[in-house]
């Protein structure tokens, strides 16, 4: 029996692989143990950008000077990073024994969980049909494939019967889910046949909506449905519409802001995460400007930023005008700066209400707490005092008493 140890990177799709390929490995016989345990030691990497490219060749050095030691037999590399450099790896980190690419989308209901037992990750679509101009992950993860309705309904109701709290649907972009098998897109339909499933489940959140695909009726069914989470992930990466032009986005200025504003009226109370880039080849400080303002203007409820990240294999590597990285990251410290201000202002509006939260652990003072317009790991968190005990798990209703910048402070009403 060989005891395997699993070290994963990058983003929750990556997560949901690992759990695949543990579930596998254990129904074979093999013992998964911590990595400090483990004959074989496996590496599930990233490589979407320059900055997850290097975490993943430097996690692999590190496991690398383990089977120096002799505390690792073998190092199996998987994800993206063979998929997309593996002949160049094969050269240059011998002590690698094996390299694995990307896992398909696969049917399998076995699944070893490295969440906390309360919350898991459901993967309904692989890759990308949108193509845009700075992502490599069409290149990555090839045609893309949607897991069929009743593959998905089945690991729904397996994740019910193991008790989990949150179920988080995920893929590259889920609002194409269905257009591969069904010759049409189905994520409205498919929500509504999961929450029929999910008896016990308490929160569905949705993550990674291509803003060009946010139709009336899947809005409509997040409006309708209690379990659907009112938190909608819209990454709309900039809104100057000559950049978005150049990054192949499907959208315009106008079209974003009209989107916002039908979310908003449909789903009242909703909370919009978005993502940003910044850097963007040719970016000029009036364009940035115009996204420092929409920013300040729509007051995004969650929001992350990155700097552009010049990917090989992509039609802006080929772009003219690449932006000094110091202003680069002038620029992210600005956006970064202006959302603190309006994260402060929103959380403001907070204070004396009473919200369902869902409880993660157990902090030194407070317990560890999200809404539902917090998603794990990326969003903010709810301090809760409470003199009585909780678990992970819990949903416990808190009065709101404090705000901070990006969280929460309450008690518990009973």
């Amino acid at each position: 029996m060989t005891k395997i140890g699993i070290l994963n990177l990058g983003c929750p799709r990556n997560l949901v692989d690992a759990e695949n390929i543990l579930g596998r490995l254990s129904l074979r016989g093999h013992r998964i143990v911590d990595m400090d345990k483990a004959d074989v030691a496996i590496i599930n990497t990233c490589a979407f950008i320059d900055e997850a490219k290097r975490e993943s060749i430097a996690a692999i050095f590190d496991i690398a000077g383990l089977k120096k030691e002799g505390k690792i037999k073998k190092i199996i590399v998987a994800g993206c990073l063979p998929q997309r450099y593996k002949d160049k790896l094969r050269k240059e980190l011998p002590e690698v024994d094996a390299f694995v690419g990307s896992i398909a989308l696969n049917h399998s209901l076995s699944r070893f969980p490295i969440t906390p037992r309360h919350y898991a990750y459901i993967k309904i679509c692989e890759s990308c049909v949108n193509n845009c101009s700075y992502c490599v992950i069409p290149k990555l993860k090839g045609k893309f494939t949607s897991l069929d309705i009743d593959a998905v309904l089945k690991r729904v109701e397996m994740l019910g019967q193991d008790g989990i709290s949150e179920l988080n649907v995920i893929g590259q972009d889920i609002t194409g889910y269905g257009i591969d098998l069904y010759g049409k897109k189905m994520l409205p339909e498919l929500l509504r046949r999961m929450v029929k499933k999910a008896k016990g489940i308490g929160w569905i959140r949705l993550l990674y909506l291509y803003p060009g695909s946010v139709v009336n009726e899947l809005l409509e069914v997040m409006a309708a449905e209690p379990k659907i989470c009112k938190y909608i992930d819209l990454p709309v990466q900039h809104i100057n519409d000559r950049i978005l032009k150049l990054m192949h986005r499907r959208t315009r200025k106008k079209d974003i802001l009209d989107l916002i504003d039908k979310i908003r009226k449909k789903i009242p109370g909703v909370a919009i995460r978005t993502s940003l880039i910044t850097g963007f080849p040719s970016e000029t400080e009036k364009e940035f400007g115009e996204l420092l303002e929409f920013i300040a203007d729509v007051k995004f409820e969650r929001l992350g930023a990155f700097t552009y990240s010049r990917e090989e294999g992509t039609s802006a590597h080929r772009l003219k005008g690449q932006v000094p990285e110091k202003i680069k990251s002038e620029r992210f410290n600005r956006i970064m700066s202006c959302q603190k201000q309006v994260s402060e202002q929103n959380n403001r509006n907070f204070l004396g209400r009473v919200m369902d939260i869902l409880i993660d652990e157990k902090g030194s003072d407070y317990y560890l707490g999200r809404s539902q317009y917090d998603a794990p790991e990326v969003d903010g968190t709810v301090y809760v005092k409470s003199g009585r005990a909780l678990r992970p798990g819990d949903f416990v209703k808190v009065k709101i008493t404090d705000t901070l910048e990006y969280d929460l402070v309450g008690e518990p009403t009973q």
